[in-house]
């Protein structure tokens, strides 16, 4: 199916009923995990690269031809976005590298300069035939504004999304970056209030902290796009750890392919959820 951009996933998974899985790379192994999660599930999967990621890496250009590799070879359409970029710069490298796929994040910016900023950024990409997802304000898990009590507002939301012709937009309905428990309650009924106002996908950023009914409830109530992190980083971490105390190794693959092949069927079973619901079904 080669690389897709994200607005033909996302108004697919829309019309529907269902919902998108994104999933965040950081090693290798976690691309070809999610990419076998896809074969698995005949699904279309986006698979994120935060900015967070490349600085760990020091630059973006390895791990994105890796995981623009991967993308290729996998049978089911694949995104490769770029997440939480608040680098111009780093938007243009995505640009040049061939990512399918940005979310340009200038949440932390007056307000003014978010919008400009990112009507710059949707005029840049659309050029090439990229995706733009946005943010406004923030979601919670960072400072400021990203507290947990944020929300959005719907008037809000759609302005933001007529004056800058994004292509999806993250909003604050309750959730929270970085969670390691599954315990955060959503505001489904903003959810549907502000998918009501708003013309383009909405996407659920944090969704970690988020139950397994949660997740649902908010693709029923209107969310397209389904972000989810730190849930795997938990189960790649808990499966490589339980193979090195089962048996301890100094063959990094033997470990690294325990916490691969955990995430995969992780990955493998959060699309189905999120999929299930355009089949009419109950999971």
């Amino acid at each position: 199916m080669a690389l897709s951009a994200l607005t033909p996933v996302l108004t697919e998974a829309r019309r529907s009923g269902g919902a998108v899985a994104a999933f965040n790379v950081i090693q290798v192994e976690h691309a070809e995990a999610y990419a076998v999660a896809a074969e698995r599930s005949s699904l279309p999967v986006v698979m994120q690269i935060s900015e967070n990621c490349v600085r760990w890496h020091g630059s973006l250009k390895p791990i994105a031809a890796a995981t623009l590799a991967i993308a290729e070879a996998c049978s089911q359409p694949v995104v490769v976005h770029l997440d939480h970029a608040e680098s111009l710069d780093l938007v243009d490298e995505a640009v040049r590298l061939g990512l399918t796929s940005v979310m340009f994040d200038g949440s932390r910016l007056p307000d003014d300069e978010n919008r400009e900023a990112t009507r710059r950024v949707v005029a840049q990409c659309h050029a090439e035939g990229i995706s733009v997802e946005a943010e406004l304000g923030e979601v919670g898990g960072k400072d400021g504004v990203h507290a947990p009590g944020a929300r959005t507002d719907p008037g809000d939301a759609a302005r933001f999304v007529a004056d800058t012709g994004v292509d999806a937009l993250a909003v604050a309905v309750g959730s929270s970056h970085a969670m390691t428990e599954r315990v955060a309650v959503l505001d489904t009924d903003l959810v549907e209030r502000i998918a009501a106002e708003v013309a383009v996908p909405l996407v659920l950023h944090g969704s970690s902290g988020v139950p397994d009914d949660g997740l649902t409830a908010a693709v029923r109530a209107g969310m397209t796009k389904v972000n989810i992190a730190t849930h795997l980083n938990r189960v790649w971490t808990e499966a490589m750890v339980h193979r090195l105390e089962e048996s301890p190794t100094v063959d990094t693959r033997k470990y690294l392919g325990a916490a691969r092949d955990a995430v995969a069927d992780e990955a493998e079973r959060l699309l189905h959820l999120l999929r299930l619901l355009a089949e009419g079904s109950h999971p």
